[in-house]
């Protein structure tokens, strides 16, 4: 094996950037991190971008809208990796024309990690972040920059450690609301697992210009079959509430801020559509505990157990 590459992130200190710099930093990658002047001078932030440096990520001061500092990070690596959140999305634009300038990147990963975007039926609001996301895709490709697209389908951390009840802080423990029938296939990945795919993808040939499906057989589940398993943890029957399409539709319509709307509309993608049963074409995807299957990740039954 050659050289490991060295990688930039930019979004490092957002929910999935801080698995995705600690596993680039363990795998043994050169990792460099790009940060703006406040986000180092911030009280809480300053101290998760202090931690990064003292595990040896060289910190780099720039920001989206200031293209040569972009472009200047960008020539000391050669894969960057965007981690960032749903407000910055479309910001990405200026990351791949700074990586067209700077004409050194040997891959870019930008930030989906979710749904596959280009295969998603998604209504809105959830309906324009996809699109959003979908339309970085076509500006990768427009300029030629090589690339993989990581789909990482459901973080365990935002639905299995509350069985996606909404507002709650915990999995139920006397009733449960299922979406749909509960018979629709979802896909829950923990986090450090993503991030652990997302790097080791990074120097494969085999997820060059490829979307990288994080899909691992022991976790995925029913809505139906996950509220057993969590039964069966807790040794009680839940009480079942089903919410038909017709009343999660007219619940995105009602509900009081972008943020209840936006959960209702993915979920309603996930549980309803059947955002994550697409079958992988190996033309253009690949499954990322096929190709590493060194990789122990944690299943559903595992990350449930903590909250027995």
């Amino acid at each position: 094996m050659g050289e490991r590459s060295k990688i930039l992130i930019i979004g490092g200190t957002g929910s999935i950037g801080k698995f995705v710099l600690e596993a680039s930093v363990k795998s043994g990658h050169p990792t460099f991190a790009l940060f703006r002047e406040s986000t180092i001078s911030d009280s809480i932030k300053g101290k998760i971008v202090e931690g990064f440096k003292n595990s040896g990520v060289t910190i780099l001061i720039g920001d989206l809208n200031d293209h040569e500092s972009l472009v200047k990070a960008i020539k000391q690596v050669d894969v960057v990796i965007s981690t960032v959140g749903r407000s910055q999305l479309t910001d990405q634009v200026k990351i791949v024309v700074a990586i067209k300038e700077a004409g050194n990147v040997k891959r870019f990963l930008p930030s989906e990690y979710g749904i596959d975007v280009d295969r998603d039926r998604a209504v809105e609001p959830a309906k324009s972040v996809t699109e959003t996301k979908a339309q970085i895709r076509r500006a990768v490709e427009a300029q030629g920059i090589p690339y993989t697209y990581v789909t990482s389908y459901y973080f365990a951390s935002y639905s299995l450690s509350t069985l996606i009840q909404p507002g709650a802080t915990a999995p139920p423990r006397d009733k449960v609301i299922i979406l749909g029938d509960g018979n629709v296939n979802a896909v829950f990945n923990c986090d450090h697992d993503i991030a652990t795919y997302t790097i080791k993808a990074v120097d494969d040939p085999r997820t060059l210009n490829k979307i990288l499906y994080i899909k691992p057989p022991k976790n995925i589940y029913s809505f139906n079959d996950l509220v057993s398993l969590w039964e069966k943890k807790i040794g009680k029957t839940l009480e079942k509430e089903y919410v038909p399409e017709e009343q999660i539709l007219k619940q995105i319509a009602e509900a009081p801020n972008y943020i209840s709307k936006f959960l209702l509309s993915l979920n309603h993608s996930i549980f309803v559509n059947g955002g994550h049963t697409n079958e992988i074409d190996p033309t253009f995807g690949v499954e990322a505990s096929e190709l590493y299957p060194e990789v122990e990740y944690k299943t559903v039954e595992e990350y449930l157990h903590q909250f027995v």
